[in-house]
């Protein structure tokens, strides 16, 4: 009962104190207090380990990867490693739910490419309109999925913005637990879907121009580039949190922004929409006002959680410039700047999180 009435005191205070302490704090200790609860719960670990090889060329185990994830039995237990070598597969690619922990191994992000051109608008194989979320060259429903040295691409042409069904998704992550190192990611408007899950970006290249990353996921971004391609104006991130106890957002720690602008930093396409940037570079590409509330109807800017802590280069100072950003210190900035972010330490290995 004493830890209870001392959690319940520390929302008290955090409510009285500033709201914007009580929707992020306040809602995240009672997660806290929820996983607690359901700390029985013991994880079955994979066992084994499988490797086999992608070719184009036709001297690997498969030539196409959607062939190379069918083999892959349903409810897969073992570590699964793809290789695929050198080579630009033209295929959609889809790994399901039903079989997680595989890896996609390439020969290097410049050598190693998928790639389709699926748009929003276009009507698939039932001939539905797509729409965005079904746009990605490579969907991942899979939890403890992880990619290495390999690039995704959506080869649609860039769409000028306010042009209507032009979306069009290299890659939509939409499973937990999830690892990407020394990837890249290719497209214009809605480059990488980050759709739901907890997920971890270490030293990848995305590119894009308009929400080029966007979705609800629990997502850290570190030492990536952040490369824009927009030609009248752009906007890289694009965060749909819908609640104040949703533990989701994005965090980009050691990043650099160059390209083209000008360009928001930031968008809330939820309601409490959560993007930080610390120590990271920003070019001079950042429009005025650095940010903005997405709809301009709904007050946004008063429930949206946009962060920045020592952040620096020629357009640092216009994203620190907006009225409703939040100028964190480092009490409030450090948990977002480390894998516990993501839960990390409980599923990144130590070289994988350095």
């Amino acid at each position: 009962m004493g830890a209870r009435r001392s959690l319940l005191l520390l929302i008290f205070f955090c409510f009285m104190h500033c709201s914007c302490c009580y929707y992020d704090n306040s809602c995240e200790l009672k997660s806290m207090m929820n996983r607690r609860h359901h700390h029985h719960h013991k994880w079955v670990a994979p066992t084994g380990h499988h490797t086999i090889t992608v070719d184009a060329s036709g001297s690997g185990d498969f030539l196409s990867i959607q062939d190379a994830i069918d083999y892959i039995p349903d409810h897969n237990m073992k570590k699964t490693t793809i290789r695929i070598n050198t080579g630009v597969y033209i295929e959609k690619v889809l790994v399901p739910a039903t079989k997680p922990y595989i890896t996609f191994h390439g020969a290097g992000r410049d050598v190693t490419v998928v790639e389709y051109h699926d748009r929003a608008s276009d009507r698939g194989p039932d001939g539905h309109i797509l729409r965005t979320y079904n746009t990605a060259s490579v969907t991942v429903f899979a939890n403890y999925f992880s990619a290495k040295n390999i690039s995704f691409k959506n080869t649609a042409p860039a769409p000028w913005p306010g042009m209507e069904g032009w979306q069009a998704a290299a890659f939509r992550i939409s499973g937990d637990k999830a690892y990407f190192s020394g990837c890249g990611f290719y497209g214009a408007q809605d480059t990488l879907c980050d759709d739901a899950g907890r997920h971890y970006f270490t030293e990848c290249y995305i590119e894009g121009s308009i929400d080029f990353i966007f979705g609800n996921g629990r997502s850290m971004y570190k030492s990536c580039q952040l490369h824009s391609i927009a030609t009248r104006f752009g906007s890289i991130a694009a965060h749909g949190r819908k609640s104040p106890c949703d533990p989701t957002g994005f965090t980009f720690f050691k990043c650099r922004v160059t390209g083209t602008g000008p360009l928001y930093v930031g968008r809330a396409m939820g309601q409490y929409s959560r993007i930080v940037y610390s120590y990271t570079y920003f070019d001079n590409v950042v429009a005025h006002g650095g940010w903005d509330d997405w709809d301009h109807t709904s007050n946004k800017n008063k429930t949206a959680f946009f962060g920045v802590y020592k952040c620096y280069g020629p357009g640092a100072a216009t994203v620190r410039g907006a009225s409703w950003v939040r100028h964190l210190d480092y009490g409030d900035a450090r948990r977002f700047m480390s894998k516990s972010f993501v839960n990390g330490r409980h599923w990144l290995g130590v070289s994988e999180a350095s």
